[in-house]
């Protein structure tokens, strides 16, 4: 007989109105949300918590603008469940900067011009911070295949790139 681990997180609760309690930290500040339990991550961000950084572009994860960091890895947050955070730490593009200075990837996408409409920056940006740390920014092609689940329909992939390249330095 396989005995519980009173370790493990047990997961959001559910209450008698068919709710859920997720708790998770966003940008270091604890969050406590009852909400429907098809409530999505991005629209906990954009709607609950007023954190507008992170797109709504196609909300179907084919377009990368939603990108957020859960536990420090890259996630679609309009494919993820908010419930699914329950106890975990989310970082969105407003997280990244500390003590009023821009972290170096979103200061590389300025020097760059890494954007033209900027609608899908948070995206690109939340995505190439995971990259560097992932070690797969070596070369222009693996930085291509790394950042493309990240559309740009401005076309501004080559500074995109130059932009990760010189954050990485």
């Amino acid at each position: 007989m396989e005995h519980a681990d009173p370790s493990r997180r047990r997961g959001p609760r559910q209450s008698a109105d068919g709710r859920v309690e997720v708790a998770f930290t966003v940008n270091g500040t604890a969050e406590r949300l009852r909400v429907d339990p098809r409530t999505t991550l991005l629209d906990a961000l954009r709607e609950r918590l007023e954190l507008t950084g992170t797109k709504k572009g196609c909300d179907r994860g084919q377009c990368g603008a939603c990108t957020v960091h859960v536990d420090g890895r890259r996630v679609l947050s309009c494919l993820t469940i908010l419930a699914a955070v329950d106890g975990r730490e989310v970082t969105t593009v407003e997280g990244l900067a500390t003590g009023g200075r821009l972290h170096p990837v979103q200061r590389a996408f300025i020097e760059c011009d890494g954007l033209q409409c900027g609608f899908c920056t948070p995206g690109q940006i939340m995505s190439a911070v995971a990259v560097l740390r992932e070690g797969s920014a070596g070369t222009d092609a693996e930085i291509r295949e790394a950042m493309s689940g990240n559309v740009c329909r401005c076309g501004a992939y080559p500074n995109i790139v130059e932009a990760v390249k010189q954050a990485r330095s």
